[in-house]
């Protein structure tokens, strides 16, 4: 795949305060990536710094596979990276226009992102009569102007009601369709899961996890049973490699897999055992559940 972004071991500190540890990444053509983590994390850090607005401390990062120079680079890359700022007086064509002249492109592209962002009908409406989610979704009709190759979000649906943040993550999803590679900030894990393709965990400014949201998971799952014969039970499933962690809680035993079993396979095993269950279920972990498994492990 071809790499748009490459992080290297990239270091960021503020006098005392380390705000970005050491961090490596790299963002391959045509995916929807998240910096997913809580404020504090990082994540508006090291946007900045790729965006050539913050000075790294240490390491490296290159556009493009590394054979075009910052400068250029950013020419082919859309970015939001604060509050939508517009003129509130001058109509959505009118800032559009200004915002051509500044990155010095062809107008003709104006209705079209306009479209794409549901603001078409709006156009000759001032900026100051626009909702909130309305100016979110003009910034990104903005950034799209250029046709960039990558754009850039910090925390695009920040603020939002619940119908602005559908709106912008269906925009999100149609930007993404048409071919376009898109990193966002986010410290909800909701947002990744439903839009994002890769997650890049930040805690503290370190990565946690780095990789597809699928495989992050991609366990196999566990199981929750009930039996009159809890002591045989958890035994049983002690003795068996095919399973992890085992916690038993008011009479509930969660079992969590290391290889791929079925219920009834399970079920089986335990019958020939003379364990008789009350209550099987197989459940899947969510990615807040992953999330929290991720970061319990890592010092406060």
């Amino acid at each position: 795949m071809e790499k748009i972004l490459t992080v290297n071991n990239l270091t960021k500190k503020y006098g005392y305060l380390t705000a970005v540890k050491d961090l490596s990444f790299t963002i391959e053509k045509g995916n929807v990536y998240g910096i997913l983590g809580p404020n504090g994390s990082g994540k508006s850090t090291t946007l900045g710094i790729v965006l050539n607005v913050v000075n790294r401390t240490h390491g490296e990062f290159s556009w493009f596979g590394g054979n075009t120079s910052t400068h250029d680079a950013l020419k082919k890359v859309g970015a939001i990276i604060e509050r939508p700022n517009f003129y509130p007086y001058m109509t959505a064509i009118q800032n559009l226009k200004l915002v051509c002249k500044i990155k010095d492109v062809t107008e003709n592209k104006i209705e079209e992102k306009l479209e794409l962002v549901g603001l078409l009908d709006r156009k000759n409406s001032k900026f100051r009569t626009y909702s909130l989610g309305m100016k979110q979704r003009l910034a990104i009709a903005s950034a799209l102007l250029n046709d960039p190759e990558i754009l850039i979000l910090d925390e695009p649906t920040n603020g939002l009601d619940p119908q602005g943040i559908h709106q912008i993550r269906q925009i999100i999803k149609k930007i993404a369709a048409q071919g376009t590679t898109i990193l966002l900030a986010s410290h909800l894990l909701d947002e990744v899961e439903k839009v994002c393709s890769h997650v890049v965990i930040l805690r503290k400014g370190e990565k946690l996890y780095s990789g597809r949201v699928d495989d992050m998971m991609a366990t196999h799952g566990f199981f929750e049973l009930k039996t009159a014969q809890s002591e045989a039970l958890v035994k049983h499933l002690e003795s068996d490699g095919n399973f992890g962690e085992i916690k038993t809680e008011n009479g509930l035993t969660t079992a969590f897999l290391n290889e791929e079993m079925s219920a009834e396979v399970l079920n089986r095993t335990l019958f020939e055992k003379g364990i008789f269950l009350s209550h099987l279920v197989k459940r899947k972990e969510s990615l807040e559940e992953q999330f929290l498994e991720i970061t319990k492990n890592q010092s406060n």
